[in-house]
């Protein structure tokens, strides 16, 4: 029928790409690192973890759905995009269609929402608005946030103070010293995704008005920024380790040094669609910066005790 997007194959492999998978890494490092602090610390609920994870991810990709159609409304998304692909400006899928996956896609998120809000309460319900909210806003309405320079202060919130101490209050149903010190580098490693995008980006984010910080202050003020919130990162870790904010496991999260250094050095040397590649290993660093985060507190747990 006219105006129901096709079963195809060709259809079901652009909603994939509309989901953007590969962005994906941002959602659940949280909720691993989060889950591993919580069972450390004698919190653990495996439904309440399952479907932490769940939402993160369906809010993560209700929230790309969102930027995809947004975006093209407002022309940001032009024939020049250095990024990946993006299926409303590409013509893949109608942009009608991609705002009622949008809408689908949140609902869903909000059924999660419905057994958390039932675990732990009002808090979570006031997350998960929030987060909706400051999804369809990064992009949308008559003054997105994005556009204007505040899209890595969402990020630090959302996706490290949110959905960190989110996760571990979900299973704990109280928040700790160690939930608070987890969210930051957490959260700075995720806005470091953004700063990658946001550098990529700046010709032609400038020539369609949208102003991020990378915009307003230029390449090399940005690689400044990756590079600082980087070292923010590893600093916040070993001094919350060693005074006992944070198990002294999670030293073990130092041993993702190795790929930050090499990171970083793409972020330096690559310039406009390679920065594709640094994208990529941001958020691969991220997701492994909490698996052995996580890795070191549970071997900790295990062998002391």
């Amino acid at each position: 029928m006219e105006g129901k997007p096709s079963l195809t194959n060709a259809s079901w492999h652009a909603w994939v790409l509309a989901s953007r998978p590969r962005t994906l890494p941002a959602a659940a490092s949280p909720v691993i690192a989060a889950t591993a602090l919580a069972w450390a610390e004698g919190h653990f609920h495996w439904g309440a973890a399952l479907a932490a994870l769940a939402g993160a991810l369906l809010l993560q990709i209700g929230a790309n759905l969102a930027n995809d159609y947004f975006d093209y409304q407002k022309g940001a998304d032009t024939a020049e995009r250095l990024g990946p692909l993006r299926v409303t400006q590409a013509g893949l899928l109608k942009p009608r269609h991609v705002l009622a996956g949008t809408m689908v896609v949140f609902g869903l998120a909000s059924l999660v929402g419905i057994y958390l809000i039932a675990l732990a309460g009002w808090p979570v319900l006031l997350i998960g608005l929030a987060s909706i909210l400051a999804a369809l806003a990064y992009t949308g309405g008559p003054r997105p946030y994005g556009y204007s320079g505040w899209g890595e202060v969402a990020v630090f919130v959302f996706f490290g103070l949110a959905a960190v101490i989110g996760t571990y209050y979900v299973q704990a149903r109280q928040v700790s010293a160690g939930a608070v010190a987890l969210s930051i580098p957490i959260g700075l490693l995720i806005v470091n995704i953004l700063v990658v995008n946001n550098l990529r980006d700046i010709p032609t984010d400038r020539a369609s008005g949208k102003h991020t910080l990378a915009v307003r202050f230029g390449e090399a003020w940005t690689r400044r920024e990756y590079l600082v919130l980087l070292i923010f990162t590893y600093l916040v870790t070993i001094a919350a380790s060693i005074t006992g904010v944070l198990p002294l496991g999670a030293l073990l999260a130092l041993a993702s040094l190795p790929l930050a250094v090499r990171v970083t050095r793409g972020v330096w040397s690559n310039r406009g669609r390679a920065l594709n590649h640094s994208l990529a290993g941001s958020a691969q660093l991220v997701l492994v910066f909490s698996l052995l985060f996580s890795l070191g507190i549970v071997l900790e747990k295990i062998l002391f005790l």
